[in-house]
């Protein structure tokens, strides 16, 4: 997974607050409840720098253990660095990293787990990879939690005839296979919770989204172009026609004239 995923530390900075105003609120409201009692431990898959433990942890109740699993050991150890995050009770959590590929996840990874988180995850795991982290949150007993994964739908304003190219090339390229994985894409969201709902767990979903504007101008054009060059790598003949796109839109985000709502779908899961 790390030859797929090469996330800066910048990147999850600056995409730090946006996360955390698109997440379910709702859904996190509803976790509480299905902690039992505590003290309780969290692991979070994929982690990166630790930005939905900053996120839920203050939602959640005292006291908590984080266990953050990443393949990227500079992104873990900067989760370590600022103050820990406080819990509901005004108190500090502590903080365990894990580095390796998620890809080898299984249910001993998460004995004595309370809860099952990952954010912006499920689009570059496989089929294979999707169905061992639920079986073994099944095997656990653990509810899971799993925010801000894409679902393909992009709404640009103003709206442009190559919009629908671009984001079908964008969608292929997240369904692409590297190194003879086959990446689930948008389907990863919808894969997850059906294997929940076979389960007979308990399951509820939000449709959530990020809504970009001139309020965050360097965060939606980082979006765009991180989309559009997703695009043009897999559909290079739209090359031609993505130079004028680029320009066009360009002009548009210098103006302030240009905004984005990117569509998620967070999941909720829990054993009946």
């Amino acid at each position: 997974m790390s030859d797929i995923l090469d996330v800066s530390s910048d990147w999850l900075a600056l995409r730090e607050a946006e996360d955390a105003r698109a997440r379910s609120g709702d859904l996190a409201q509803a976790i509480p409840p299905l902690l039992g009692v505590g003290p309780y431990t969290v692991h979070d898959l994929g982690s990166g720098t630790g930005s939905l433990m900053r996120w839920l942890a203050p939602m959640l109740p005292g006291g908590q253990t984080w266990v953050l699993h990443d393949w990227n050991a500079d992104l873990t150890d900067r989760a370590l660095d600022p103050p820990p995050p406080l819990d509901r009770d005004d108190r500090p959590v502590s903080i365990r990293t894990r580095v390796g590929e998620l890809d080898r996840l299984s249910a001993e990874d998460l004995r004595g787990a309370s809860l099952v988180t990952a954010s912006a995850l499920l689009d570059v795991l496989t089929a294979a990879e999707a169905h061992a982290i639920v079986d073994a949150c099944i095997q656990v007993a653990a509810p899971a939690f799993v925010s801000l994964s894409v679902t393909g739908e992009v709404e640009l304003r103003p709206w442009d005839a190559l919009d629908k190219r671009v984001g079908d090339a964008f969608n292929a390229h997240q369904r692409r296979e590297v190194h003879g994985r086959r990446l689930l894409g948008r389907y990863g969201g919808p894969i997850v919770r059906g294997l929940f709902e076979q389960a007979g767990w308990n399951v509820r979903q939000a449709r959530t989204s990020w809504r970009l504007d001139d309020r965050e101008p360097r965060l939606l054009r980082e979006w765009f172009d991180g989309w559009v060059d997703a695009a043009e790598e897999q559909s290079p003949e739209l090359g031609d026609d993505l130079a004028g796109y680029r320009s066009l839109r360009h002009d548009q985000l210098d103006r302030g004239d240009a905004s984005a709502v990117v569509y998620h779908l967070d999941v909720l899961a829990w054993p009946r």
